[in-house]
């Protein structure tokens, strides 16, 4: 498969429900894009996060968006587990976004995620941004929601290695469960790689519902 390139990218969106979702999804992706735009300027937006959780959101999204000419990191307190009954206030919030971001490129939940969060967020996505790119990035969890992805980022093993490296190093409250580890990111990155025949063995998979070439 030959790939098309990532470069170009002015702008980029990134939208999480939680603390540790943008990392989880397209941590690597985004190393990548900035690596190919050291020019782009990032707004990281995540939807809950309050106490230490907002403390390691922040800490994270610095360390991942060190390459970005500019960067905007912003952390919410809407409820955790409770998004579809805040589901006014968040549309509220994405309407004064969208005056404020023009993105050339938006990464967001996937549409089919079993969590509810991840599911507001992504159908507000494509609500306010309805004629951008968007990527839908997928977050692994026990209710196997891991569906087949159509859009495939390579990512080299620097990349691969420093998105583990600032999970496993900033998300201490994340360590005691037991899904939160190497393996489960590095097991998920390499199945990806197979998919798409990556030499390096490690890549990120997106949702791609409209692209315009």
């Amino acid at each position: 498969m030959r790939p098309l390139s990532l470069a170009g990218v002015k702008s980029v969106l990134l939208l999480g429900a939680h603390s540790d979702d943008i990392e989880i999804g397209c941590g690597g992706t985004v190393l990548r894009l900035l690596e190919a735009n050291p020019g782009a300027a990032v707004h990281w937006i995540v939807f809950s996060g309050q106490t230490d959780r907002r403390q390691e959101a922040e800490a994270s999204a610095e360390r991942f968006l060190a390459g970005a000419m500019s960067r905007t990191i912003e952390v919410h307190q809407f409820g955790d587990g409770f998004f579809p009954s805040e589901q006014a206030r968040i549309k509220t919030y994405f309407e004064e976004l969208k005056g404020k971001v023009d993105p050339d490129l938006v990464f967001t939940h996937y549409r089919d995620d079993l969590h509810q969060d991840h599911r507001v967020v992504s159908e507000l996505t494509w609500n306010t941004y309805r004629r951008h790119a968007v990527l839908e990035y997928e977050v692994p969890k026990w209710d196997g929601d891991l569906g087949r992805p159509n859009v495939y980022v390579p990512l080299e093993e620097k990349h691969a290695r420093r998105k583990v490296e600032i999970l496993m190093e900033c998300f201490g409250t994340q360590a005691g469960k037991h899904w939160f580890d190497e393996e489960t990111f590095n097991g998920l990155m390499r199945l990806r790689a197979l998919e798409c025949n990556a030499q390096s063995k490690r890549a990120e998979a997106f949702y791609g519902r409209k692209v315009t070439l």
